[in-house]
């Protein structure tokens, strides 16, 4: 029988002892003899720590509240105005008219009537869904404006009024100074306020018409003059392929147009945040707890590090797949077919893969170097500026999908994943070639993040004490 010394990973019984890697050793004895129990195969080890992690994150209530709970938070603002448009308060609304033209209160007191008539009231229930709009005609105080203007607003702080409505004296003939033919609006809320809209909508088209009529125009066909057409947004002709005739193009809406690359760039977002987002802080506890010692008596650090960056990718492919088959589910109940991008949905998973394998590298490596959950915190919004970045710029990029700052910004491989889906969704397409060009560009990035992750976890997993410095992590890197 002979005695050896042995390395860490040769004494898993004694890896918990182990501070630094690979400076301390253990003894152990050893009869000579072949060990009969095979060492397992380095991949083998590796998805064992992934089926660890992802069964230790899948098999929770937590990632069930979670699936439920998150879009509601990303999209609260959308389904809670959807849920409550029809809170709406039903209080009249009295608003004075100082019309110093003399030519706009007669039709507004119609017009009014005919609204609370029409809108007031639901025909069906007779329950009252709107507010009553109430127009007061005043005679407009020639001797003190101010202390007329004065007194409606104190009316109007006091609950009186809603607001008062001062119509100039040239209105219908702007001529002059600006003061002379302006129409302005007071109220608590002035800006937001659906008076003020409907006021506008109305007063404008009687101007018109009465400027028609007035040069000459017969008022029947001052009507016809005034009709207002709404261009609008029809897609792009294509030809069958199997029967090669002509398909119409589809009308499609602005609201269309944004919503869906919103949602995949939403998924995206949420996605990264339940697979890469928990790697930064279970790294840090696990060292600080000193479980990564023990499991480094069985692991070499580069397989530590990729079973967990798989177990995110595992978590966040379960999630993406439930939202991703319920929602062409439901959409398709609804009808709603044509809405779904199939052609985005690979991209969708492919650029998902990348975006978690590259960023959870890099989460991974700087939880290895934390000692503190403030050190955590930290180092979150660097690691994660890859996937907030593309939120300040989403909306430039949406609009104009095709032009050069977004396509050069897209092929910038840390934010091409979220940024290249957004184009690709996008209603007027991209060229064929961008995207694959964008994944080889992503796919050589997240190796080179996996090398440098991997380089800096190797070290900062073992180490202890002060917290992580930028200097010492490029050393880590360069010299390994």
């Amino acid at each position: 029988m002979t005695i050896r010394r042995s390395s860490p990973r040769s004494c898993p019984g004694h890896a918990s002892t182990v501070l630094s890697w690979p400076n301390r050793h253990c003894t152990t004895f050893s009869s000579g003899l072949p060990d009969l129990k095979p060492r397992r195969k380095p991949m083998r080890r590796t998805f064992r720590l992934m089926k660890r992690e992802y069964l230790a994150a899948v098999k929770t209530k937590g990632f069930i509240i979670m699936l439920v709970l998150m879009p509601v938070l990303m999209g609260g603002s959308a389904i809670a105005m959807y849920l409550f448009k029809g809170q709406v308060d039903t209080t009249d609304k009295r608003v004075v008219v100082l019309d110093r033209s003399g030519r706009v209160t007669d039709m507004l007191l119609k017009a009014v009537e005919e609204r609370n008539k029409a809108a007031v009231y639901d025909k069906e229930t007779g329950k009252k869904v709107q507010p009553a709009y109430i127009i007061d005609a005043v005679e407009p105080d020639e001797k003190d404006p101010q202390a007329q203007r004065l007194q409606l607003s104190d009316r109007i702080r006091s609950g009186e009024l809603h607001a008062f409505l001062e119509i100039g004296p040239s209105v219908l003939y702007p001529k002059g100074e600006q003061s002379t033919f302006r129409i302005k609006y007071h109220a608590k809320n002035a800006a937001m306020d659906n008076v003020r809209s409907w006021l506008n909508n109305t007063i404008n088209p009687y101007l018109r018409k009465v400027r028609l009529v007035d040069a000459g125009v017969d008022e029947s066909q001052a009507d016809e003059i005034m009709a207002w057409f709404h261009v609008e947004a029809m897609g792009l002709l294509s030809v069958d392929e199997e029967t090669g005739e002509i398909q119409e193009a589809r009308r499609t809406s602005e609201e269309e147009a944004i919503f869906v690359p919103v949602i995949i760039f939403f998924l995206m977002f949420m996605m990264v945040m339940m697979g890469a987002m928990p790697l930064l802080q279970s790294t840090m506890e696990e060292k600080t707890q000193r479980i990564a010692e023990v499991l480094l008596g069985s692991l070499k650090p580069h397989e530590f590090m990729t079973g967990k960056v798989l177990g995110g990718l595992a978590v966040s492919l379960t999630g993406a797949s439930v939202y991703v088959i319920g929602g062409v589910f439901f959409l398709g109940k609804l009808g709603l077919k044509d809405v779904i991008p199939f052609h985005v949905i690979p991209w969708f998973f492919t650029f998902l893969v990348m975006e978690i394998v590259m960023v959870g590298s890099w989460l991974a490596a700087l939880g290895s170097t934390c000692n503190d959950p403030k050190d955590a915190q930290n180092l979150t919004f660097p690691a994660m500026f890859p996937v907030f970045f593309p939120m300040f710029v989403f909306m430039p990029i949406l609009m104009e999908p095709t032009s050069g700052f977004a396509t050069w910004l897209s092929l910038f491989p840390p934010f091409t994943p979220m940024l290249m889906l957004i184009r690709k969704a996008a209603p007027a397409g991209i060229p064929a070639w961008q995207p694959w060009v964008g994944l080889v560009g992503v796919v050589l990035f997240t190796v080179l993040a996996m090398w440098v992750g991997g380089r800096i976890f190797r070290v900062g997993i073992l180490m202890q004490g002060g917290a992580p410095k930028l200097s010492h992590m490029i050393k880590w890197v360069i010299r390994g």
